[in-house]
């Protein structure tokens, strides 16, 4: 093989510059690069940060391992526990995947709309509530918003009741229509309770622009019986 000529480093990077922008190398590229989207970050800063390296790549992928740096290091959230985000993720497009109807019993139906609870996991201090927006008319249902919220079961008249509003953490597939004689599908995750038994969780979905609002009630008794994840079948 014929020895061919070398350039030193700068001279071939500033080569290339040339042939990709027309060989204007320095005003153009500074023209090119003063385009450049630079994404932008709030800092705060503490004394005593708990944690020290954050990997950005790693924090904001989709979890797919395709897309993971191989270098990656997982970043745990203090909302999730000792669970990393891309676990939950993959369990609960696990969940979703699955499809099954393991809880038989709780639900609403009104107006055409069904709303179901169709499974209740636990896994590492977080529960899983799989649901299911059944939309049996011909007139689309728009999701304003949905609640997870404690309340006691049996309030005295002129008593206030007392209601404690629970904040899920991640949601799966969680959409904002389903059109008519459609349904959809989606997995919540809340940090793992219990209930007294004089108290229940009401799960209430509000539909927007309109009144056929869904709720379905959950008992203690419920919440215990969730079932324990042990292996995921994702593909």
């Amino acid at each position: 093989m014929a020895n061919r000529p070398t350039l030193p480093v700068e001279s071939r990077m500033q080569a290339d510059l040339q042939v990709r922008f027309g060989g204007r190398l320095e005003e153009t590229y500074r023209r090119k690069a003063a385009r450049r989207f630079l994404p932008s970050l709030h800092v705060k800063y503490a004394n005593e940060p708990l944690l020290l390296n954050v990997e950005m790549a790693d924090f904001i992928h989709d979890g797919e391992s395709v897309n993971r740096p191989n270098n990656a290091m997982e970043v745990y959230l203090k909302e999730l526990g000792s669970e990393s985000p891309m676990l939950v993720r993959l369990i609960m497009k696990s969940i979703h995947k699955e499809d099954k109807r393991a809880v038989k019993h709780i639900g609403s139906k009104s107006f055409g709309i069904q709303y179901l609870l169709k499974g209740l996991y636990s896994h590492n201090g977080l529960l899983y509530f799989h649901t299911e927006l059944r939309n049996k008319s011909n007139v689309p249902f728009d999701i304003d918003f949905i609640t997870f919220k404690i309340v006691d079961k049996k309030v005295a008249k002129q008593t206030a009741m007392q209601e404690q509003v629970l904040l899920p953490l991640r949601a799966y597939n969680y959409t904002t229509c389903v059109a008519g004689q459609k349904s959809e599908r989606t997995v919540f995750t809340l940090q793992k309770f219990t209930i007294p038994d004089d108290k229940q969780l009401i799960v209430e979905m509000h539909e927007k622009n309109g009144g056929r609002h869904q709720f379905f009630v959950v008992e203690n008794e419920d919440l215990v019986r969730a079932r324990e994840i042990n292996e995921l079948k994702v593909k």
